[in-house]
């Protein structure tokens, strides 16, 4: 009789622990279908177990990043749709690896709420392991947590936890980059996770659009371009890691292409981007008209179409556009590195080395 007392006290504060018990059991088998060779723990232990096959690695080094998808989730709120951020933020963790060499080897997630919804919860949890099984990693725990007067009610907290492996010899740090490198850019799938709440204000309170408005000239309506995926580029760039020729790797997310690139450049060298080499999607063109925003902070808060640049030596850069080609990645060379006192140069003369 007291339990029942402590737990209906609980629930009258706003928390409900028979809504979580039942929303866990919904998501049980979702996380399961993520579980690779090297689980040992089952979900609900205290901590997750994991052995990791090290065959290969002289010198094994383990690569971790935490992220988190921001205010995305507002328009995933807006649009009754949590079934894509999961997968963002997945991809998102998994890219941050990649920069440095590595394979993702497992993931843990936070889900934070004011009320947790069942159904909202298997749609957030589902993304997530989507995203796991797509980029071969175990979803091998979590948290979730229901703090009303926190979090509001309808509000949502998604963040990531990311574990993966690699060689030391081959490990990506950017100390090899050099002058002469081409910038060679993959293309970003829209905004992926960043530059939200610039893009509402510009999109839906400054040109009043609402999420199933048809967007300029792109056919697609503004909800199915904020929700557009954060692309995973595990698949595309694994065949090049290792490889001489690859000399460093930049994701680009919040901070565009000016704050991104010189974190992989060494003293003494700049990134001379060329302006037109490759076509900035329409979206962002909205966002900057809307918006009223200027180009320079266009480059600094977004992607402007390019998710991830590969820094490639000179001679090597066929090999490396027709490895990504058999991959089914499209690769743009978008500059090339110099010297110079260090940042992005944006210069529309630039010379890009030919293919």
């Amino acid at each position: 009789m007291k339990r029942q007392q402590r737990s209906s006290a609980y629930s009258r504060s706003g928390v409900d622990i028979d809504a979580q018990d039942r929303a866990l059991r919904g998501i049980r088998e979702i996380v399961e279908s993520t579980r690779t060779a090297g689980v040992l723990s089952e979900l609900g232990s205290f901590g997750g177990l994991f052995a990791p096959d090290l065959g290969g690695c002289a010198e094994p080094v383990l690569v971790s990043s935490a992220d988190g998808v921001g205010t995305k989730l507002m328009v995933a709120r807006m649009a009754g749709d949590y079934s894509t951020v999961g997968r963002d933020l997945v991809n998102h963790c998994v890219n941050d690896i990649l920069v440095q060499g590595a394979a993702p080897l497992f993931f843990l997630d936070y889900v934070g709420a004011g009320r947790l919804d069942p159904d909202a919860m298997r749609q957030l949890v589902g993304g997530v392991a989507a995203g796991c099984r797509e980029n071969g990693c175990a979803l091998l725990g979590g948290e979730t947590a229901e703090m009303p007067g926190f979090y509001q009610e309808g509000d949502y907290e998604l963040v990531g936890f990311i574990v993966g492996l690699v060689d030391r010899s081959r490990l990506i740090d950017g100390s090899r980059v050099a002058p002469r490198d081409v910038l060679v850019g993959l293309p970003s799938a829209g905004l992926h996770t960043n530059g939200f709440s610039l893009a509402r204000r510009a999109l839906l309170e400054a040109a009043g659009l609402g999420l199933e408005d048809r967007l300029g000239e792109t056919g697609m309506t503004v909800g199915e371009h904020l929700l557009a995926p954060h692309l995973s580029y595990l698949a595309a760039v694994r065949p090049l890691l290792g490889r001489a020729a690859l000399h460093g790797i930049a994701h680009i997310t919040g901070g565009g292409l000016t704050d991104n690139l010189p974190r992989i450049l060494p003293r003494g060298l700049q990134a001379e981007i060329r302006l037109g080499s490759w076509e900035i999607p329409e979206l962002f063109a909205q966002i900057q008209r809307f918006g009223e925003v200027d180009s320079e902070e266009m480059l600094r808060v977004f992607n402007m179409g390019i998710g991830l640049v590969l820094a490639v030596a000179p001679e090597s850069l066929g090999e490396v556009l027709r490895e990504l080609r058999q991959q089914g990645q499209r690769g743009i060379p978008i500059g090339t590195v110099q010297e110079g006192p260090g940042g992005v140069v944006y210069d529309p003369g630039v010379g890009i080395v030919d293919e």
